[in-house]
């Protein structure tokens, strides 16, 4: 028995077949099968049964599974404790929401490239919707985003909270925003349905709330006069350095954003779970630096 062929057999039980299992370990598929059947032969036991869709785990599959993921583990542990991490490779998937990328995401990277020089960095922004989707799927190791994701397999390191500010042109005098579109994150998000529901309390069905899932974007029509809106002061800092935009208050203000770094608890990863603390010491040294 090798740890090649527990390797496999966690991921075709996990990802539940030999071509996702030959994806994900970028192998083809008669190789995955035959370390799959040689495993089998050697245990003398059954690993797997056809289901409807994907493969089943026997009982006897179900058993080996618990021990795979626990040696694997301490595999990977002894690998970065013992040996020298530097020596790690492979292709970390990292996600990410815009408010990350644009606070402290970098300093994450040259901390993360730091300590895995030779680990290649598959990066994705995008909206947490998507990454939370992704993450479930298996299609990213970890991601900073929007959290938590409540699910039972998916661990969450909560990461610091960015408070938001109202912003509008420095063009604009008085703001009234029953009159004034309001622009805010996409609509499939936390933060545009809290601003959507207090606003429809506030100002009633006057109030006009654009969504856009471009970050940058919504500053750019904040700072042309188009609309205002509350974002983390990370995002409006190059305006507000342009004297193009200014903080107001409406009288209220949105709960701050709370973000997580969220990945699956299972199979444990020692580089992915040593990553996701790597990246809340960077948050909490950059939010002290850039007070909210």
């Amino acid at each position: 028995m090798t740890f090649e062929q527990l390797r496999t057999f966690l991921w075709v039980a996990r990802l539940g077949g030999f071509r996702k299992a030959s994806e994900r370990l970028h192998l083809s598929q008669p190789a995955v099968s035959t370390r799959i059947s040689n495993l089998e032969d050697e245990l003398q036991a059954k690993l797997f049964e056809r289901g409807p869709g994907d493969l089943v785990l026997t009982k006897q599959g179900q058993q080996l599974l618990g021990y795979a993921e626990q040696m694997l583990f301490v595999e990977e542990e002894i690998k970065n404790r013992v040996a020298n991490p530097a020596e790690t490779e492979g292709l970390f998937r990292l996600g990410a929401s815009e408010t990350i990328a644009q606070a402290w995401l970098p300093r994450f990277i040259e901390a993360f490239s730091t300590q895995f020089p030779r680990v290649n960095v598959d990066l994705t922004v995008d909206i947490s919707l998507n990454l939370r989707a992704a993450i479930l799927e298996r299609r990213l190791d970890l991601a900073f985003l929007m959290g938590p994701i409540s699910e039972y397999s998916v661990k969450n390191l909560a990461l610091p909270q960015f408070d938001l500010h109202w912003y509008k042109s420095k063009q604009i005098n008085d703001v009234d925003l029953a009159e004034i579109p309001i622009i805010s994150y996409s609509s499939k998000t936390r933060p545009y349905r809290e601003l959507t529901s207090e606003l429809s309390r506030r100002v009633g069905p006057k109030s006009r709330v654009f969504s856009s899932a471009s970050l940058s974007a919504s500053l750019k029509m904040i700072a042309s006069g188009i609309a205002v809106g509350p974002y983390p002061r990370v995002l409006a800092a190059r305006h507000l350095e342009a004297n193009e935009v200014e903080e107001f208050d409406p009288g209220f203000v949105p709960p701050p954003l709370e973000f997580t770094a969220s990945y699956l608890a299972e199979p444990r990863s020692f580089l992915v779970e040593n990553s996701a603390e790597i990246a809340r010491d960077v948050a909490v040294n950059w939010h002290n630096a850039h007070p909210s």
